[in-house]
């Protein structure tokens, strides 16, 4: 029903957004693939992971994830990408009850230089955590942040790299568990001459203060498509997990609608 929500709205949305400014195929579609490119971009994606507790329970995740570029000065740009996610998550167990609601934010601040390091594209600075659940059973009560880094590279329709970041808490609900959190991305892409994009990843999280690793292994296909002139990506994609906790999920599902705006 979300997801149905979310399509009804983008096809009320697009008719009113200008026409984008010309730029080809190829450039929007290497743009797509790099997570500090210098244009804004606004992603819906919906997440679905199953076989989670005793009640193979089902838990979905909308991540709006706006990116935001802003020249700083003629060497550096800074990218903020934000992740502000909805959750609806079955009772893990029998007789529980379901939940769902806003969850805590993540948001990221990238300072990139416009000029490739060594063949490199490039970008680090803070990753902010905010407690912003609007339900105290999907949401921390924890204020967090930390370093973030993201390195790629991208020739012959290649994109590979790794983005990165740690988060730690450092105020909020005493009662709370602390976060202590790393999260790491590597990821490996190819685009075709029709601009069809296949990808695999990880999404990978280890959580210290539970000696935890949950790893996500996403394969996904890319398309760029135009309607009215404007551009926007669809993505489709099957996920395994390689490891998670004894309640965590054991696969999942992706379908993501990303709307861009390239720059004039």
């Amino acid at each position: 029903m979300k997801t149905i929500i979310t399509l009804l709205l983008c096809l009320i949305i697009l008719p009113a957004l200008p026409v984008a400014a010309a730029q080809s195929d190829e450039e929007l579609a290497k743009a797509t693939q790099n997570p500090v490119a210098p244009m804004i971009s606004v992603p819906f994606q919906n997440n679905w992971d199953f076989g989670i507790g005793p009640a193979d329970a089902m838990r979905y995740t909308l991540n709006f994830q706006p990116v935001v570029p802003l020249t700083l000065n003629s060497k550096y740009n800074l990218i903020i990408r934000t992740i502000v996610p909805y959750i609806y998550a079955q009772a893990p167990v029998e007789g529980g009850d379901d939940e769902s609601g806003l969850g805590d934010t993540t948001q990221s601040f990238f300072f990139s230089p416009k000029e490739k390091i060594n063949g490199w594209i490039v970008g680090t600075g803070p990753t902010l955590y905010y407690p912003t659940a609007t339900n105290d059973a999907i949401g921390s009560k924890k204020w967090g942040a930390g370093p973030t880094v993201v390195v790629l590279k991208q020739q012959n329709g290649l994109t590979y790299g790794l983005l990165s970041n740690h988060i730690w808490s450092f105020t909020g609900d005493e009662d709370r568990n602390e976060i202590c959190a790393t999260f790491i991305q590597p990821f490996f892409s190819f685009t075709t001459k029709t601009y069809t994009t296949f990808g695999v990843n990880t999404e990978s999280t280890y959580d210290w203060a539970n000696s935890q690793w949950t790893v996500p292994v996403n394969l996904s296909i890319t398309q760029i498509l135009k309607i009215r002139g404007f551009p926007l990506t669809c993505q489709l994609g099957y996920r395994y997990y390689a490891e998670a906790p004894d309640s965590g999920p054991d696969w999942g599902l992706r379908f993501t609608l990303t709307f861009l705006f390239p720059n004039k």
